[in-house]
């Protein structure tokens, strides 16, 4: 899936060996509702509809690939309640297990790390250690490999269209599947800022501390938001070391990808790119 200013487009290479692409006119949620559009409180807004458009391009992909159809059926009142249930499911799960274990676990060290700001630290190496160990394990799922290589695709052939080459397989091929403005960067500012954050309060007890760190979930999201925007445009060696980083992170998530990869990655950036809602890329 490539997502552009004005719509998100989604390529699904078919079990007849063509590619099936729809384009869906989508402005972000900040353009929609510029009363959203604030400094440090748009990036949750900007987050849960990242997840929302992600979550209803998986289903279309999945209509594609198992009823071999042209383009997405009409979402019944149960679709979109299943839809919003994965969502909110995803969100519960990644608290849990990013936020709430790592503070959980955090509080045996009491005993031998003291110091608030110490638990404060330890608790945000238990939570990037923990993340890595995700990943590392989901990577060895034959099917999550697939996702890292298209993940990989499409960063090949951004690179390919920012160097002013024609989208093609040989041109896109000679690019890295690292790119500065992923999502896994802002996942890893989000791990950073979070130390930031909440090394600025004290050890209350454990529930009170659970409670705290989902209360500030949206500070920690609209401070990374803000941070990956000025890293954009910033020569900051700070915010370089951070992005290089993030880049590095990326080597968990992207993997080289295939020719036929890069095809659909292709078909989906031009699908932004070009008008029409649903074509056939050959």
């Amino acid at each position: 899936m490539m997502r552009g200013k004005n719509g998100y487009a989604v390529a699904v290479r078919k079990q007849d060996g063509s590619i099936s692409i729809f384009k869906q006119p989508s402005l972000p949620i900040t353009k929609r509702a510029p009363i959203l559009n604030v400094p440090f409180l748009r990036g949750t807004f900007v987050l849960f509809d990242s997840l929302y458009v992600g979550i209803k391009a998986l289903m279309y992909s999945a209509d594609v690939v198992e009823e071999n159809n042209d383009g997405p059926k009409e979402k019944s009142l149960k679709d979109s309640i299943m839809m919003m249930a994965s969502l909110f499911l995803s969100m519960v799960f990644a608290v849990l297990l990013f936020f709430i274990l790592p503070t959980y676990v955090s509080s045996f060290l009491k005993v031998i790390v003291p110091s608030s700001a110490g638990l404060n630290v330890m608790e945000g190496v238990l939570r990037v250690v923990i993340f890595l160990i995700y990943l590392s394990l989901i990577s060895m799922m034959r099917d999550i490999q697939r996702v890292f290589q298209y993940h990989g695709a499409e960063h090949k052939v951004i690179h390919c269209l920012e160097h002013g080459e024609e989208l093609t397989v040989e041109n896109a091929r000679k690019y890295s599947t690292l790119h500065p403005r992923c999502g896994t960067n802002f996942l890893f500012v989000v791990m950073i800022v979070s130390i930031i954050v909440f090394s600025v309060f004290q050890w209350p007890s454990l529930q009170a501390r659970i409670v705290l760190r989902i209360v500030l979930l949206p500070v920690v999201a609209g401070i990374s938001y803000e941070f990956i925007k000025l890293a954009g445009r910033s020569d900051n060696r700070i915010v370089k070391w951070l992005t290089a980083l993030g880049l590095y992170l990326q080597k968990f998530t992207t993997r080289e990808p295939d020719d036929s990869q890069l095809e659909v990655a292709i078909c989906s950036l031009k699908g932004v790119l070009d008008e029409g809602k649903t074509v056939e890329c050959p």
